[in-house]
């Protein structure tokens, strides 16, 4: 240390405080041991050798739990990202664009960004290596009842390669009284992983459950919930009831409508569909529902092989019907914007 100019070593009492690693003790002997003004002068010379101290004190990162629970819930973050990384790759982005009507007129094949508007964002899961995706009716509804051919959907599909690719797809099936719909997408079978199909008839309401799904553009977004109840019934697009509904908090929002609701295998349970919200607010109230597979399971095969699983009287009366009503104080709202 150097002191007026000279070089002098200080024995005692800082060296033996210091080498305890009591920086305080070290402090307070300075401070017996000299006068005020040369006590300042000499902590201002020990202070690389006090911070020195400090840097080694471990820092709290939170509250320290047994290893046995830091490794469960280790354990169960890890399923949880396997669980989000296996299925992601299954779920997709569905857009409902708009083409200008001189691009139409022209039967253009590509149309520039610049003539496409956007119109809605949803989300649909891929049902097999076909190219089928399954979706909601009413994020297509607009394709569906468009005689102009203006209405076009766009597909978004996740490659392995991390890279999206976007598909214009054609409507091949759809059903409005379970608020469901099948489009086609041609593409190289390997980008095509189709969802793990799980079952909803032996559900339970406080099981986990996982919902991804694209809210306000925002693709592949996890968000995480349980089964609040089962059986619940909300309305359709044709205004008929959906029965045997699946109840969740899982937070789903705009642009989750047709994604899945998988349990905690990664397999879907449910399509995300309709959200609870207080009248004229627009904002969820925790309250959400989803179609069950079991009843998706029944109906999709269907839509892809005859278009429809209804009469084709009823499917146009149906589609023709008003939209939904309103479910106690609230509106039960789709989740297509």
């Amino acid at each position: 240390m150097i002191l007026n100019g000279m070089s002098h070593r200080i024995r005692d009492p800082i060296d033996t405080h210091v080498q305890s690693g009591t920086a305080a003790t070290a402090a307070t002997a300075y401070l017996r041991s000299y006068g005020r003004r040369a006590a300042m002068i000499v902590l201002s010379s020990a202070a690389p050798a006090l911070l020195l101290l400090l840097q080694q004190v471990p820092i709290m990162h939170g509250l320290e739990f047994p290893k046995s629970v830091k490794d469960e819930y280790d354990e169960e973050e890890e399923r949880l990202v396997q669980l989000f990384e296996g299925a992601t790759r299954s779920v997709v982005s569905v857009q409902n664009v708009e083409i200008e009507v001189s691009k139409v007129a022209m039967k253009q094949t590509v149309v520039p960004e610049e003539d496409v508007k956007v119109e809605g964002i949803g989300s649909g899961f891929i049902w097999d290596k076909f190219g089928h995706i399954v979706t909601n009716y009413h994020v297509v509804a607009k394709l569906a009842m468009d005689p102009s051919g203006r209405q076009k959907a766009q597909v978004s599909v996740l490659g392995s390669d991390g890279k999206i690719t976007v598909h214009e797809a054609r409507l091949i099936g759809l059903d409005p009284t379970r608020d469901l719909a099948v489009l086609k997408i041609d593409v190289p079978d390997d980008r095509l992983v189709p969802i793990p199909v799980g079952t909803s008839n032996d559900l339970r309401v406080g099981q986990n459950c996982y919902a991804i799904g694209n809210p306000y553009g925002f693709q592949h977004t996890l968000t995480t919930g349980v089964i609040s109840g089962l059986g619940r019934e909300i309305p359709s697009p044709s205004g008929k009831p959906i029965a045997g509904a699946i109840q969740t908090d899982a937070p789903i929002n705009a642009g989750n409508s047709g994604g899945p609701l998988l349990d905690s295998f990664g397999r879907i349970i449910g399509v995300n569909t309709a959200t609870f919200t207080r009248a004229g607010t627009g904002m969820s109230s925790g309250v959400n529902f989803a179609v069950p597979i079991d009843v998706v399971r029944l109906v999709v095969p269907r839509l892809i092989v005859f278009g429809t699983s209804l009469p084709q009287t009823s499917l146009t009366e149906q589609m023709a019907a008003p939209s939904l009503p309103a479910v106690r104080e609230g509106v039960a709202e789709n989740l297509y914007k």
